[in-house]
């Protein structure tokens, strides 16, 4: 079915049609006055210019061709031009009655079916995930999730950093550690071992020891850093001991980081990292070479991607340094090349905006020299940081990078004081929910704001019960489900029926806001944009609860009254969890 909005337009269109007019001029927006109006078309403004006539004439003929229209409960022309209505009751019981009998709650998904590939996530192996991974693991997911609900094929890939400097700093920590180990003999022929040469935390620990010996500005910081780069660049040409050290950090890392996004809710189809694009280097240089758009440039290989039309400067895209080392550049085209071979239609990146420039140049390059074809869509979602009150990168109260883990933690505990001072679950069903209130509390929180702007992280506001917060959002779906449960106790069945004839304002006002739930999921799936779910549920949260505060629903003495309520409670509470679980989490049955 089509949304409120589109068939509100088709009424109006209609009216300018049999005005004698361009029905274009009938588009139908929500109204910016709601204490006026619901709705409003500004057309005869535009009108006015083609056809030299006054805006409210224009308006007065096409309200006198559609006021009788069972849509509206009233509609006017409002000086200079404006158009302003209201929907009947009638009209939106049956249009809301008609979303509950329809599957999916009449969403109309497209009917070309796209293979899209998403590049999420990006941490880097052996290392801890911290605070600057959340945003990349919430958006991307919530992304695939809704591409998905809309019927496109989606392959998640987290994109491992697996690849640079850093390899080559804990390989040269651990030969220094630990130089008996077979990886360090070039001469070794025998199988590695199977198990790794370290856990974990051992390994979480080798990396940032390395990196700071690596910056220290003396003659031993300068050597360790030169061994380090050797040692990076002994591992992209393939040295076999290096290759297998690879594959254990690797293991080591992916268990881990899975263990970290699982507790997120965040999968990924792949866990590629940059180390699997590595066999598709050598060819896709020498064709870029061949093909005559790679070219020396003091030393490095380069292709130009500046355009005509550029306003700004855009240097040239560096394909390997100077000693032939690849960079991000290399490994980010080179899996372009494998992705390719999936023929997908549209490939999207979920990163931090500042790299803006960066994907701007691959994604021009990889057009140019034929990786990627003309008509495969490269998309950049940039988002903004993630902020602590003082407006800086949220940090932890000692001025370090906060572990993932550990905020994770902190939202959590403060969760559960505020479950556990109701007194009304054990210790285990209050853990339990504090978990999940949790989630809702940091994905909303970050989910509810537009990707591309930063935004305060703000602990107490996020976790509070009432506001825009995901907490209010599941108290809301709690609610519902505990008046449903309440119902079904007392000996009534649980059988389907049809809801009732909206009588209330706030009843009319919780239809209008179903309603709009056709509208809001096509933006988020056409924007790439989580926060249209975001403020969707929370319009439709807010109308239920002031319908819930203004209507005798379990003391209704009317039973065939009260049953039509149960069935619109069951639609509410089944359109909120669709859309909950489009961003990523999930409700408890109380709190």
């Amino acid at each position: 079915m089509k949304e409120l909005i589109k068939e509100l337009e088709k009424v109006m269109k209609d009216g300018f049609k049999e005005a004698g007019l361009d029905e274009k001029y009938g588009t139908v927006t929500v109204s910016n006055r709601p204490d006026l109006c619901e709705f409003q078309c500004n057309g005869a403004m535009a009108a006015a210019k083609e056809y030299h006539k006054a805006p409210f004439q224009i308006a007065e003929e096409v309200v006198e061709k559609v006021k009788d229209n069972e849509a509206f409960e009233s509609i006017e022309m409002v000086k200079p031009g404006f158009i302003n209505f209201s929907v009947s009751k009638e009209y939106i019981t049956k249009y809301v009655e008609t979303m509950r009998n329809s599957r999916d709650f009449g969403l109309e998904k497209p009917d070309t079916r796209e293979k899209i590939i998403m590049d999420y996530g990006g941490p880097n192996v052996a290392k801890p995930l911290h605070v600057g991974h959340l945003r990349s693991a919430i958006i991307g997911e919530s992304i695939k999730r809704i591409l998905r609900f809309m019927g496109h094929d989606v392959t998640g890939d987290v994109h491992l950093g697996d690849w640079g400097l850093q390899m080559g700093l804990i390989i040269t920590e651990l030969k220094k550690r630990r130089p008996e180990l077979p990886y360090f003999d070039e001469a070794y022929e025998g199988d590695y071992p199977k198990e790794p040469p370290f856990t974990i935390s051992e390994l979480e620990e080798i990396y940032p020891t390395a990196s700071a010996k690596s910056k220290e500005d003396t003659d031993e910081g300068r050597a360790y850093k030169e061994e380090a780069l050797k040692a990076t660049n002994e591992l992209q040409k393939g040295r076999r001991g290096y290759r297998a050290l690879l594959e254990h950090i690797l293991s080591v890392s992916v268990t881990d980081l899975k263990k970290n996004y699982e507790r997120l809710k965040v999968s990924f189809d792949l866990w590629n990292g940059e180390s699997t694009a590595q066999p598709y280097i050598p060819d896709m240089v020498q064709k870029m070479k061949d093909d005559g758009y790679a070219y020396l440039s003091d030393g490095a290989l380069v292709v130009d991607v500046k355009e005509d039309t550029d306003q700004k400067e855009m240097p040239p895209c560096m394909i390997l340094k100077s000693d032939g080392s690849s960079l991000y550049n290399t490994t980010d085209l080179a899996t372009l090349v494998f992705r390719m071979k999936e023929h997908p239609d549209r490939v999207i990146y979920v990163v931090d905006k500042r790299q803006d420039l960066y994907f701007e140049q691959v994604f021009r390059c990889a057009k140019k020299t034929g990786i990627v074809p003309k008509n495969v869509v490269l998309d950049f979602i940039g988002f903004g940081t993630m902020n602590g009150k003082d407006g800086k990168p949220f940090k932890t109260r000692q001025g370090g990078v906060m572990r993932l883990s550990s905020l994770l933690d902190e939202i959590t505990d403060t969760m559960y004081e505020k479950i556990v001072t109701n007194q009304t679950m054990t210790e285990e069903e209050a853990r339990e929910t504090a978990d999940i209130v949790a989630l809702s509390a940091i994905k909303y929180g970050d989910l509810s704001n537009q990707a591309a702007k930063d935004y305060i992280f703000d602990v107490d506001r996020f976790t509070s019960f009432e506001g825009n917060t995901g907490p209010y959002i599941l108290y809301t779906i709690v609610r519902i489900k505990s008046i449903i449960k309440k119902y079904e106790e007392g000996g009534n069945d649980g059988e389907d029926h049809e809801i009732n004839p909206a009588v209330s304002d706030s009843e009319k006002g919780l239809y209008l806001a179903l309603a709009g739930y056709q509208e809001a999921m096509l933006s988020a799936c056409a924007q790439l944009a989580p926060h249209r779910v975001c403020a969707y549920i929370y319009e439709l949260s807010n109308a239920f609860n002031k319908f819930y505060h203004e209507t005798k629903i379990l003391s209704c003495e009317d039973p065939e009254l009260k049953k039509g309520y149960i069935s619109l409670l069951k639609m509410t509470e089944a359109v909120l969890e669709q859309c909950i679980d489009l961003l990523g989490f999930s409700a408890p049955d109380k709190m």
